[in-house]
């Protein structure tokens, strides 16, 4: 059995695509990602073919892609290089900083990690409280608390080494709400083999205000 999914003009067919896989295995269909797709010869992370996986993803699991989604979708490598293994790509629906509140999506690739990080209180609003209902596929949500990650979750090496801070997980799938414990506790989240679509929601959000435990990829995050 063959399966296309339409990107633009892009056919992803079968598993012989260099940005996407669609494979089947034990009857089950999934969705694979190449890392040297999204660099340029000079290694340099090419921000629209980032887009493009993340358009795919969408289809792949039937979420609306909606009008200008691909023009106000914010993706970023962090500066890293693997954006396959570590990277993110969100949509702000809002973020009313005068009556604080915030709604954003967010998109992980299959095994793509949300680097660890925090958010301290920025000047003039409050620090950032936060949970995630996750729409589609599936994402192990982690932040503090007993360690009890699986045997699954693998912190890839571009990330502190291989490391993370904190270590309580929370398998989330689809319709499973999970809140952050405490303001300005530290967690990431990594998503399973068919990725993850997820609605954030919280009072405001501050890019000033976050900072992670990588300290290269603090640097490169503050640098923007």
């Amino acid at each position: 059995m063959t399966v296309a999914l339409l990107l633009g003009g892009l056919a992803l067919a079968g598993c012989a695509c260099p940005m996407a896989r669609l494979c089947h295995g034990g009857g089950k269909v999934s969705i694979e990602f190449d890392n040297s797709y999204f660099y340029d010869s000079a290694g340099k992370f090419q921000e629209e073919k980032a887009k493009d996986a993340y358009i795919a993803l969408m289809r792949y699991h039937g979420y609306p892609v909606y009008k200008d989604m691909r023009e106000k979708l914010w993706v970023s490598d962090y500066g890293i290089g693997q954006f396959a293994k570590l990277g993110l790509g969100a949509r702000m629906w809002a973020n009313n900083e005068k009556d604080h509140y915030m709604l954003m999506d967010i998109y992980l690739l299959p095994g793509q990690m949300l680097p660890e990080h925090w958010h301290e209180k920025p000047e003039a609003l409050p620090q950032k409280v936060e949970g995630w209902l996750v729409r589609y596929g599936l994402s192990h949500i982690v932040g503090e608390g007993e360690p009890n990650l699986g045997p699954e979750v693998v912190v890839p090496k571009c990330h502190m080494n291989g490391t993370t801070t904190t270590k309580h997980e929370v398998v989330a799938g689809p319709g499973d709400f999970v809140p952050l414990n405490r303001p300005g506790a530290r967690h990431w989240q990594l998503a399973g083999p068919q990725g993850a679509i997820i609605t954030e929601v919280a009072n405001v959000h501050a890019n000033s205000a976050v900072r992670h435990s990588d300290q290269t990829v603090n640097d490169n995050f503050l640098g923007k």
